[in-house]
């Protein structure tokens, strides 16, 4: 909207470079341009202000499928006045001078036409198509075929419009219809799911039985190992049995052979003793048979005195001692005794 101020009964106007202004002053045109600035009396002037900028056009529309399936489109229309004169002319652009906004609404009106011509070439496109084909191919046949009817619409270039770019943002069915639509694809990914889990769970299985298998070689090659160690252990005992027997039975006889040898040695030295013995006690009877009796008595007193107690002293009296010289002094004394 153009800026308009007030001085002194007059009106100065000041529009943007994206519109332009058109002033008639008594049904002759005086100003007309972009980006204009001028004063006027707002009682004799007619302005009229035409954009120029690219503008965006958003619409959706219901449309029917070749299979009688209900779709939404979603469009954008790009377009501008590329002849402001015949859009002033066609439309109604007019501005209040005092206030500088449009008395009618020519962007709706522009609107609209655009809208009816992009949805009625819509609609000749999808009424050929079934569902399934508009859903994957729609948007391109639609865009296309949008923009070749608006290229084609005899309505814009008469109003000096120019439609710079059409765009299709999406062909959407019904909620319950696009619910239905996806079931397979999701039945089908569930599939795979359930298929990726059966897998995992296969390949869990068949790593459980592979370590059930591993620790059950893993018992039976540990109780092999044990019966080989029991085994072992037994053929050690039984070397050890038969070892400490050898070394028994070789002790033995070697205990029983000193034993006889010691024996023997025992026996010849009692023999020897004996003998010795004997010769001796022969030499001692001997030599006792030759000795006189006094000398046998004086060896029997000896002997005598050394198994008696000790005798610190001893009191003979005359009459004994007289006696027991007198029967030494005989020789015949012992025999009569």
């Amino acid at each position: 909207m153009a800026d308009i101020t007030r001085r002194f009964g007059w009106r100065h106007l000041r529009s943007a470079p994206t519109t332009h202004i058109r002033h008639h002053k008594r049904g002759r045109l005086v100003h007309d341009g972009r980006g204009l600035s001028f004063w006027y009396r707002s009682l004799s002037a007619a302005l009229s202000e035409v954009p120029v900028d690219d503008r965006e056009l958003a619409m959706a529309f219901h449309a029917r499928t070749a299979d009688f399936q209900d779709v939404t489109v979603q469009a954008t229309v790009t377009y501008r006045i590329s002849d402001p004169a015949e859009a002033a002319d066609r439309l109604d652009f007019s501005v209040d001078p005092d206030t500088g906004s449009w008395r009618g609404a020519p962007l709706e009106q522009i609107s609209t036409l655009l809208t009816e011509t992009a949805q009625q070439h819509t609609l000749d496109a999808l009424a050929r198509t079934p569902l399934a084909v508009a859903l994957v191919d729609g948007v391109a046949s639609v865009r296309r075929s949008v923009a070749a009817g608006l290229a084609a619409e005899p309505r814009l270039p008469a109003t000096g419009i120019e439609v710079v770019a059409v765009r299709v943002v999406a062909i959407r069915p019904e909620a319950e219809v696009e619910r239905a639509l996806r079931t397979p694809a999701r039945e089908q990914i569930q599939q795979e799911a359930d298929r990726a889990t059966y897998e995992r769970r296969a390949v869990a299985v068949e790593r459980e039985r592979a370590i059930a298998e591993n620790e059950l070689a893993s018992q039976i090659e540990l109780a092999r190992r044990e019966e080989q160690l029991v085994e072992q252990r037994g053929i050690n005992s039984r070397r050890e049995a038969e070892e400490k027997a050898a070394a028994d039975s070789v002790r033995t006889e070697a205990e029983a052979a000193r034993k006889v040898r010691l024996a023997r040695a025992d026996a010849e030295a009692a023999r020897a003793t004996g003998s010795a013995r004997a010769e001796a006690q022969a030499a001692w009877l001997q030599v006792h048979g030759e000795t006189g009796p006094g000398t046998l008595y004086a060896l029997a007193a000896t002997r005598l005195a050394e198994n008696l107690p000790r005798i610190e002293s001893i009191t003979l009296t005359p009459d004994v001692l007289t006696g027991l010289l007198g029967r030494l002094g005989r020789p015949d004394s012992g025999a009569d005794a």
